[in-house]
């Protein structure tokens, strides 16, 4: 497995996030992104997910919730990448493929995106 302390992990979501359009990161609304080490063990490859609800599902009772929740996580994309420059395009990868989820993209449309 490649090595990357979590710290290093979290500036190339931070990175990912940074290279997100500025006319799109306006648009996300009430969404916190967390990096965690390692998904639920019933799902040990999940790279990353979003918890909560699209903004084409908000409607007028959309008011007083916690913030949607993007999660990226560290260990399945450590074992699955080879290389830093892997690691550095994966994590671009599911940091815009979560987003997307933000904006009510499904992943059948992020798959022909290439963004699966």
């Amino acid at each position: 497995m490649l090595e990357m302390t979590r710290e290093e992990f979290e500036e190339l979501v931070a990175e990912a996030l940074d290279r997100i359009p500025p006319e799109l990161t306006r648009l996300m609304d009430n969404v916190a992104v967390f990096v965690e080490d390692e998904p639920a063990p019933d799902d040990p490859d999940l790279l990353g997910l979003y918890e909560g609800t699209p903004l084409t599902d908000r409607g007028e009772w959309y008011a007083g919730v916690l913030p949607d929740r993007i999660t990226i996580y560290r260990g399945p994309t450590l074992r699955m990448c080879e290389s830093r420059e892997d690691v550095v395009a994966e994590t671009e990868i599911t940091v815009v493929h979560e987003i997307a989820h933000h904006f009510g993209i499904d992943d059948a449309r992020l798959h022909e995106l290439g963004y699966g």
